[in-house]
């Protein structure tokens, strides 16, 4: 059986290098695309035996206007398309740097939908069978400490969603992680507690391993806060850091 290709559109993140160790051992075929090559191309050299199983390209989550051109351009059609870009920018300072809130925005609503919509609407990709994105419990409802960020992950959530329904007819599966604390790069140096610390690769496996439920939160712990912040009354969730 031929092997799959996998795209990982914001391949450089933590949770997307983790799930290229995974896919590759699966034997995906796989595209890695983000704007940090130099980074990407390290790495695959120190964590893939089998470096051909890899394509490395350029791509700019927030460059609407090369999005087209980077589909089109693709070495071969993907089976799965996985969405992990991310950029976060303190509550505080957001609120005082619209370009900092706007660029959160842009990384993981707006590319998202650049992109996708793309991907979505190649009718003549027969093999596509999966789309993925990478979100987080921040969107989940909206907290005083992040609701910036939050608010752009729960708009990435909402037409992730909406992408499921449209295209449940050609029988392409859609999910979104709902993560919770990552340790990664994005979040080092925030004050998070180390009883709900995620590592990257236990996420990979959420991504990697995705069936058919649209939301999948990894961890008990966070499936836990996920069910209680959904069923939360607002005058508590408002009492919330």
């Amino acid at each position: 059986m031929q092997s799959k290709t996998v795209l990982l559109l914001g391949a450089n993140s933590d949770v997307a290098k983790a799930a290229i160790i995974q896919y590759a051992v699966k034997g995906y075929r796989i595209i890695a695309a983000s704007r940090s090559t130099d980074e990407l191309h390290t790495f695959i050299q120190q964590h893939i035996p089998q470096k051909e199983q890899v394509t490395i390209l350029y791509f700019d989550a927030v460059d609407f206007d090369s999005h087209e051109s980077f589909y089109k351009q693709l070495p071969e059609k993907p089976h799965i398309v996985v969405y992990a870009a991310g950029y976060l920018k303190n509550n505080e300072e957001a609120l005082l740097d619209f370009k900092g809130s706007f660029r959160m925005m842009q990384v993981h609503y707006a590319g998202a939908v650049s992109i996708l919509n793309i991907v979505a609407m190649d009718k003549d990709n027969s093999r596509l069978e999966r789309i993925i994105g990478l979100s987080s419990l921040s969107g989940v409802r909206g907290r005083k400490s992040n609701f910036i960020y939050g608010s752009t992950k729960s708009a990435f959530t909402q037409y992730l969603a909406g992408l499921r329904q449209y295209l449940f007819p050609r029988h392409i599966k859609v999910n979104v992680i709902v993560a919770g604390y990552i340790r990664s790069k994005m979040t080092a140096g925030l004050n998070l507690p180390e009883s709900l610390m995620l590592e990257p690769s236990f996420i990979a496996g959420a991504v990697v391993n995705a069936g058919n439920t649209f939301t999948i939160v990894p961890g008990f712990k966070w499936k836990l806060i996920y069910t209680i912040l959904k069923l939360m009354p607002e005058k508590l969730v408002a009492k919330l850091p």
